[in-house]
């Protein structure tokens, strides 16, 4: 008994100085850099642009397109002007530009309309191929989607995700990068999706390496209509399997594992941890799902391309403000209006956006060719490819981590150098899941890297 108990301690003792050395490894490299990105982004600035295009009337994807104050086309036009005059703070940066596509005969565009999203490009420094995205909706509407000319004035569904994308334009057009950012103002969102599949028809046509979509659909609401009011939480919608996923691929994952790794998952971890180390007071729930029950918004269409990308959005929402003809009925208001906006939350996740856009464009690109081995062995060996070293300058070299397999977030982690493999001795591969993350010289991270097709997030 006194060996069996003696066997116990040890091993309970080895158990918690491996933990210990792999949580004291964990630790960060904090960048003030972050910080200080997120301390710029302006609250009234959000507010200034939300109530310029709710000044709009109605942003309908059917609404008028020649008048100057009213319509999506006075918003459209609004909008490329104001990236036009960040990119002329910045000495020419930003690359703006309409994306225009006719669409008709569905159920919500019967005649041809013309879907016109407004794009922004800071290009990376060495890697202008590789994008992170963020984008708001341009569009409104009322009760009846097929009405175009009520007023919608849509504040907050979805002008606070466009004056959260300029926002974040404006900061981050103040600094250089090695990947690309696309900040977008997406139309045709609650006709269809539309502005968001043409986007992404177009990057994949175009061989873009997006990493990041982050689809910031309602930002602005603290007051829930299950009575809540809270501003210190966000959610992250992800959802699981890649959509693309071949057969093959599904029969490896059945034994490998991947189902809440996939690279949507793994950006939303990402985000969650930039939210606990860079925005005062704000905890996010990472989502183990497309979109909220049933729905959809802008990042499916990337989703259903296979490119990883997640919905950030608040926790509590009021849908007597949602898709509400303007009314008061029983002494409540109906009608999405501007005083239902916070702009200091709508700003608090706008600076999640912005710090998130900056850590992985600043980081070295993910790591590729991630594979994994050690079935029926004590130790687990971890393999990727060497990454372009002339699009990635700033590689210093590759971190492992690893959880327990019903933990959300990465627990333990090693940073093991400029390698392109590395076993982890007596660490048995049935009992975590493991990915890895490239790192650059000043400390920033990728998110991480699930092995195999079911966490890539491409080349």
């Amino acid at each position: 008994m006194k060996t069996h108990n003696a066997l116990i301690f040890i091993s309970s003792l080895l158990l918690v100085n491996m933990t210990s050395m792999a949580q004291n490894d964990l630790n960060y490299i904090d960048q003030q850099k972050l910080h200080d990105i997120s301390s710029k982004i302006s609250d009234k600035n959000i507010e200034k642009d939300i109530r310029t295009l709710v000044g709009f009337g109605t942003r309908h994807t059917l609404s008028e397109t020649t008048s100057d104050t009213r319509g999506i086309g006075a918003a459209r036009r609004w909008i490329k002007a104001e990236f036009e005059k960040i990119s002329k703070s910045c000495n020419g940066c930003l690359e703006v530009y309409f994306q225009k596509q006719v669409i008709k005969g569905t159920p919500r565009i019967k005649e041809p309309t013309e879907v016109v999203s407004v794009i922004a490009i800071q290009r990376g420094i060495s890697d202008p191929n590789r994008y992170v995205l963020m984008s708001g909706d341009i569009d409104s509407r009322v009760s009846d989607v097929m009405n175009s000319t009520s007023d919608s004035p849509g504040a907050n569904d979805n002008a606070s995700g466009v004056a959260g994308t300029l926002e974040a334009a404006r900061v981050l057009s103040q600094y250089k990068f090695n990947g690309s950012i696309v900040y977008t103002a997406l139309a045709g969102e609650e006709q269809g999706l539309f502005g968001g599949k043409i986007l992404a028809e177009h990057a994949k046509k175009n061989g873009w390496r997006i990493k990041a979509v982050l689809n910031n659909d309602m930002i602005g609401n603290i007051e829930g209509i299950n009575g809540v009011i809270n501003n210190t939480t966000a959610r992250i919608f992800a959802e699981g399997t890649r959509f693309t996923e071949t057969e093959k691929e599904a029969k490896t994952r059945r034994y490998t594992g991947g189902e809440v790794d996939s690279p949507s998952r793994n950006l939303a971890r990402y985000i969650d941890l930039m939210a606990d180390r860079y925005i005062p007071n704000l905890d996010t729930m990472v989502i183990y799902r497309l979109d909220r029950f049933g729905r959809g918004g802008h990042h499916k269409p990337f989703n259903d391309l296979g490119f990883p990308g997640v919905r950030i959005m608040e926790t509590n929402e009021n849908y007597n403000r949602q898709h509400q003809d303007l009314r008061t009925e029983n002494g409540i208001n109906y009608g999405d209006t501007i005083d239902g906006v916070n702009f200091p939350y709508a700003a608090k996740l706008t600076a999640l956006n912005a710090v998130t856009l900056a850590g992985m464009s600043w980081a070295p690109n993910p790591p590729t060719g991630v594979t994994i081995k050690g079935a029926v062995q004590p130790d687990t060996t971890l393999s990727w490819e060497q990454e372009n070293l002339k699009q990635n300058p700033q590689l210093a070299g590759y971190k492992i981590y690893w959880r327990l397999t019903d933990a959300p977030q990465w627990q333990f982690s090693r940073y093991v150098g400029d390698v392109t493999t590395f076993t982890l001795k007596n660490v048995v591969i049935d009992n975590y899941f493991f990915g890895v993350a490239s790192v650059s010289k000043d400390g920033f991270e990728s998110p991480v890297v699930y092995p195999g097709a079911a966490g890539s997030f491409g080349g």
